[in-house]
């Protein structure tokens, strides 16, 4: 056996015996940090090219992404058990105990075990001295409750109760003060936001429709159907990808309220008839496109789809084959096609607020300072919108964001340089048949959130041109 086949099979070992997991959350929370992956798009990458699967995969992903999730709680306790501000320790390091913090405060992995394992993980590529560091920060952590680590970090809630909150649930003060003004200044309504989207979401499928029902959907996934979307499955756990309806096109991985746009711009109503014609100005990366193309198919419409990113196009063109979409590659602004659409959805590039618990680094890495420049190119794509609908035709205008600049806002600014436009009351599109409209808020438009109705914080507006 050479020299190199030895250092390999002795590598298989130490990994074997640090636990596969474990160093997948490690690589994955590298990644975050060394250069700004996605735990969303890394994670399933490497369970499938490290064969991780079962248990080991479920651990390896609460792991993953309770660790991303939580980092903006866990740094100020590492850096209080640390005696130093988290910008001074190695990257590295930093990495694992901030895995070894999330386990020892929020799982019910025993603290030997989560400082044990921490500490090989370290040992295998640091030596002895980095190790012992990381073995003196964990057990003192591991000495107090998460509640006692709150009590001692947050601001008071007398005080401060943004702040108080905000830091409970792992979220950036900002983005709580966000949530506490969109819900009406409520602090009970702000605690339950911020912990619902503390938590890790269970996966929503879609049923193509034309395809597959959601009934049939559900009774060979094991889930059930969801509340508000004709079309949705709740998956309460495995693998969506490992689904024969998933591998074979007929369903999806989407959340309930990005289904609840493209249902509810098909269930608009329009003044005159339904011409077919209908636009996604927004279309990457091809969910909702792949929604309202099935219906278009159903009801003998047309969808045309823009995309300005080339390979985003090319994603969304594999997702509607064989459906009635055009793909067309261009700006929503300046996409050079003809008005007279009777239907277009704007589901506009947004700060991402309503999906963070399922994009668990977002919440750390966006900031207040880049919402005015999306404000102003949402109000620019709803204007083209408007310009591109036929007299009595209808824009939906989304965001999954539910900041009231990029929501309300919007809308106003849009209707107040828009004589000619009414906005109609959504909530009946969003409700359908089974759901009473009054549930979905005062209107006339819907903001849907994760404590009230399990789905992402999703934004929902209908505007009609006046015919």
């Amino acid at each position: 056996m050479s020299e190199r086949d030895t250092q390999r099979d002795t590598k298989k070992v130490r990994d074997k015996d640090l636990g596969a997991d474990r160093l997948v959350a490690r690589d994955v929370l590298r990644a975050i940090r060394e250069r700004d992956a996605y735990a969303n798009l890394l994670l399933p990458k490497l369970l499938r090219e490290r064969n991780i699967t079962g248990r080991d995969a479920a651990l390896a992903t609460e792991l993953t992404y309770g660790t991303a999730r939580s980092m903006g709680l866990l740094d100020p306790i590492i850096g209080a058990a640390a005696g130093r501000p988290v910008s001074e320790i190695d990257g590295d390091l930093l990495d694992v105990l901030r895995l070894g913090a999330y386990q020892l405060l929020r799982t019910r992995i025993g603290a030997h075990a989560a400082v044990s394992t921490s500490v090989d993980l370290v040992r295998s590529e640091k030596g002895m001295g980095p190790s012992g560091f990381v073995n003196a920060v964990l057990r003192k952590i591991s000495q107090r409750t998460e509640q006692f680590w709150v009590d001692e970090l947050a601001p008071p809630i007398t005080d401060d109760l943004v702040g108080n909150l905000s830091f409970t649930y792992a979220h950036p003060r900002w983005i709580g003060e966000v949530f506490f003004t969109a819900l009406g200044r409520s602090a009970g309504e702000l605690q339950a936001a911020l912990a619902a989207d503390d938590e890790r979401p269970i996966v929503h499928l879609v049923a193509r429709p034309g395809q597959i029902t959601a009934e049939e959907l559900a009774l060979i996934s094991g889930g059930e159907t969801g509340r508000y979307s004709p079309y949705c499955v709740y998956l309460p756990e495995g693998d969506p990808g490992k689904l024969d309806a998933v591998r074979d096109g007929y369903a999806g991985v989407q959340d309930e309220g990005s289904q609840l746009v493209a249902v509810a711009l098909e269930r608009a109503e329009l003044v005159g008839d339904d011409n077919g014609r209908w636009l996604d100005l927004c279309a990457g990366p091809g969910g909702k496109a792949a929604l309202l193309g099935s219906l278009a198919d159903l009801l003998g419409a047309h969808l045309d789809a823009v995309e300005i990113s080339e390979h985003r196009a090319e994603l969304i063109a594999t997702v509607v084959d064989g459906l009635p979409v055009d793909v067309h590659v261009a700006g929503g602004r300046d996409s050079g096609l003809e008005p007279g659409y009777d239907r277009i959805l704007v589901d506009a590039p947004c700060s991402g607020l309503g999906s963070l618990r399922r994009r668990p680094e977002a919440r750390w890495r966006r900031t207040d300072a880049e919402v005015p420049a999306l404000v102003e190119l949402q109000t620019e794509l709803l204007t083209e919108a408007l310009r591109l609908v036929r007299p009595g035709g209808v824009v939906l205008y989304s965001t999954c964001s539910p900041h009231p600049a990029e929501t309300t806002g919007v809308v106003s600014a849009v209707l107040d340089a828009n004589p000619g436009v009414t906005q109609l009351d959504a909530r009946p599109f969003a409700a359908g048949d089974v759901v009473d409209p009054e549930t979905l808020g005062s209107g006339p438009d819907v903001q849907l959130w994760p404590h009230r109705q399990g789905t992402d914080a999703m934004f929902l507006a209908a505007l009609r041109k006046d015919a």
